[in-house]
């Protein structure tokens, strides 16, 4: 039996390659398991949101990530006879390092998260399924097939981040509150002939937005085997059999043809690369915890694409969980475990993501609903209403601040956790400073230098304890070997704020260094206590 490891990370997707390499850098061992020989294709998520950015930069993948992205993307919205063109970048938003959204393809997102797993030597076993999972109280246990024959592995925590059809949570008893949509989406990559479109006849440029009583049908320029990404929302065929959320049947060429014939896109389609339907459901796991299981990104909710949030939600889930699991795992030790001095740290994952999710699915439900469903007010505000608005859009888009608003929604950049029990306001009570459960904004700071911007600063794994100017510095004793300490000599006062490795304010407090250590210790960041001879 395999007891060399720390984390088990089933699925090697978005999710589960972000914990893995979070849990890694909070000194964690990890191994990461695909069932598929092969990483999966094709790309179902396009988009990268700010906040996805920001936690994934401490983990130094975010230049090579946005090496490979459209960071200035322009949306041509075709409304009836009508075009408005749209920009988004530069988005008004300065308290992030990335205020714009992103066109970037899974397939390249895992490409980059699999090689800074390779480059500290975690490899991918592909062709590795897990068979069986439990928790015996003691550890947990997997059974893992592979090429390699039958073998069982036992490892303080397990993480299933193997899709809607989770093993591990069907294995772990976890319910699954969901229901299937009555739309569905119609995916393919395709080259085009013929086209007219907003930069006349000699085609079209940046992603494409028509709406219609159908639907809405996107193009983009990110194909995988062809030019053009078609993302289409139509009425679901409900053919039986297809798994939620994965590609299914292919769509006949005369039907995509069809699509954009409705849309009014004067272009035939010059070679269909591949095409699918893909069933949709809205779900979300009664609990993302069962002892030393765990669930993260579409093993724990699913969501309809409205609003991109089904890859940003893992990345997210896999930040907040991977260092929760990296530091828990420092107190695990052969069959003995401290068990009190976790739970509340573990627990936290659940009670800070689930309601985010939950959140996240009132959000892509009504987008959605906007979006795609055929029934007479929505169809009626894509054909009629919206054709009829056009000569306001311009207007609306040129609202900066009201546009940059939500965008913070709908990238989770709004996301608080004030009511997690690691969120702990010190005594006497800082102020001015964001509250604990914050996400902390960034801003231009001094660190005993050149000003430099508060993000770039703390892009490193770890703890993070910001001193003001005058403040005494915390007791080495108390410092564990992931907290970094910084002195912002442009911020007056004696106060703290401890930064969480997701980015989000954990503690802050005027003079408490006994809050603090108490802090540290409750994230299990705190330094272990001495070896009594």
């Amino acid at each position: 039996m395999t007891t060399a490891v720390d984390i088990l990370v089933v699925g090697a997707g978005t999710t589960g390659l972000t914990l893995a390499l979070q849990a890694h850098d909070h000194g964690a061992q990890v191994r990461v398991v695909e069932r598929r020989p092969e990483p999966f294709r094709p790309s179902r998520a396009l988009i990268l949101h700010p906040r996805s950015l920001e936690v994934l930069r401490p983990l130094g993948v975010t230049d090579a990530l946005l090496e490979r992205a459209d960071t200035a993307p322009t949306a041509h919205l075709h409304l009836g006879s009508r075009v408005v063109e749209t920009r988004l970048a530069d988005l008004a938003l300065p308290d992030t390092a990335f205020p714009h959204l992103s066109l970037l393809r899974q397939m390249d997102v895992e490409t980059v998260l699999t090689q800074a797993l390779a480059d500290r030597g975690v490899t991918v076993e592909r062709g590795t399924e897990l068979i069986n999972v439990r928790d015996d109280g003691h550890s947990a246990r997997a059974v893992l097939r592979s090429q390699h024959g039958i073998e069982e592995i036992r490892c303080p925590f397990i993480v299933g981040c193997d899709g809607p059809a989770s093993t591990v949570r069907a294995f772990a008893g976890i319910g699954w509150h969901g229901r299937p949509y009555a739309a569905e989406v119609i995916l393919a990559d395709l080259d085009l002939d013929g086209v007219s479109g907003p930069s006349g006849p000699s085609g079209l440029s940046g992603a494409q937005v028509f709406a219609g009583r159908q639907g809405l049908m996107f193009l983009f320029p990110l194909g995988e085997q062809a030019t053009w990404r078609l993302l289409a929302t139509r009425a679901s065929t409900g053919e039986p059999g297809q798994s939620f959320g994965q590609p299914g049947a292919a769509v006949p060429r005369a039907e995509v043809q069809r699509l954009l014939n409705d849309a009014e896109l004067e272009a035939r389609i010059g070679h269909l690369a591949w095409s699918a339907r893909v069933p949709l459901q809205c779900a979300l796991a009664r609990r993302f915890r069962q002892g030393r299981l765990f669930l993260a990104g579409d093993a724990a909710h699913n969501y309809s694409p409205a609003t991109g949030q089904g890859m940003n939600a893992g990345i997210q889930d896999a930040i907040n969980l991977g260092w929760k699991l990296g530091f828990a795992a420092g107190r695990f030790s052969g069959e003995s475990a401290d068990v009190l001095g976790t739970d509340v740290l573990l627990d936290s994952y659940e009670r800070e993501r689930r309601p985010a999710a939950h959140r996240r699915i009132f959000l892509t439900h009504t987008a959605f609903w906007a979006e795609a469903s055929t029934g007479r007010i929505p169809s009626w505000l894509r054909a009629v209403a919206a054709p009829l608005a056009t000569p306001a859009i311009p207007v609306l888009l040129e609202q900066r601040r009201l546009i940059a608003e939500a965008i913070r929604v709908i990238s989770q950049l709004r996301v608080n956790y004030r009511r997690s029990p690691l969120s702990v306001e010190g005594t006497p009570r800082l102020r001015g400073a964001p509250r604990p459960g914050d996400r902390l904004p960034d801003a231009t700071v001094s660190v005993g230098g050149p000003p430099r911007r508060l993000h770039e600063v703390l892009a490193r794994p770890g703890v993070h304890l910001l001193l003001q100017r005058d403040a005494d510095p915390p007791p080495d004793a108390v410092l564990g070997p992931h907290v970094n300490v910084l002195r912002l000599t442009n911020s007056p006062g004696r106060g703290l704020v401890a930064v969480r490795p997701d980015g989000h304010v954990g503690f802050r407090c005027g003079i408490d260094a006994a809050g603090l250590a108490g802090w540290l210790s409750l994230i299990g960041a705190a330094a272990p206590p001495p070896i009594r001879s």
